[in-house]
């Protein structure tokens, strides 16, 4: 197996490890009273999100593993990295032909650079890193908060509580060992 397939089937079970914690924290929140959303608005928009998903990936050409995407009562919000202007707009096009998507909400950077394939596993540690601060602090849901880690640069995203989450957020990333910037792409739920 190559080193690709490799990262790939690396990249896939993080993220089914990732979802089946994102389930599991939902049906804990769900039970409280602070839940804001219903069941069936966080089924569809996890359909929407796993739709937009499965499109962007079918797109040859779109680096879509560079793509994050969080859906929020239909707004798709699309974050991480892409090659030039032109994979944004592309990814930006797909994201809105989904159906069931209302507006979408492009958080997406273009890479400045080339990545080694050691900067990347160094990406992908850094990334881990910052997941778990962010999912062991009690103040912030962790698990709504995409990580994406390119040459040590941290860009989090995706729908949050309230700007002191956000504010949070940002300084348990900046701490995490090796990060060199945090950028944050994230939102206040509406």
């Amino acid at each position: 197996m190559n080193m690709k397939s490799r990262f790939m089937t690396l990249t896939i079970i993080l993220i089914g490890g990732l979802s089946i914690a994102a389930c599991d924290s939902y049906q804990q929140e769900s039970r409280s009273e602070g839940a804001k959303t219903s069941l069936g608005t966080d089924i569809d928009d996890g359909v929407i999100t796993t739709r937009v998903k499965a499109a962007l990936l079918k797109d040859i050409g779109l680096e879509s593993l560079d793509i994050k995407v969080e859906t929020r009562k239909g707004t798709v919000q699309l974050s991480g990295f892409t090659e030039n202007l032109n994979q944004i707009d592309r990814a930006i096009a797909i994201a809105q032909e989904v159906d069931g998507v209302r507006n979408v909400d492009n958080k997406m950077d273009i890479k400045t650079t080339d990545t080694s394939v050691g900067v990347k596993i160094d990406d992908s540690v850094i990334t881990t890193r910052v997941k778990a601060a962010l999912l062991s602090d009690p103040t912030i849901k962790g698990s709504d908060i995409s990580v994406v880690t390119r040459d040590a640069e941290v860009q989090l995203s995706g729908f949050v509580e309230n700007q002191i989450q956000i504010d949070r957020a940002i300084e348990l990333a900046g701490k995490v060992d090796g990060v060199k910037n945090v950028t944050d792409e994230m939102s206040i739920k509406q």
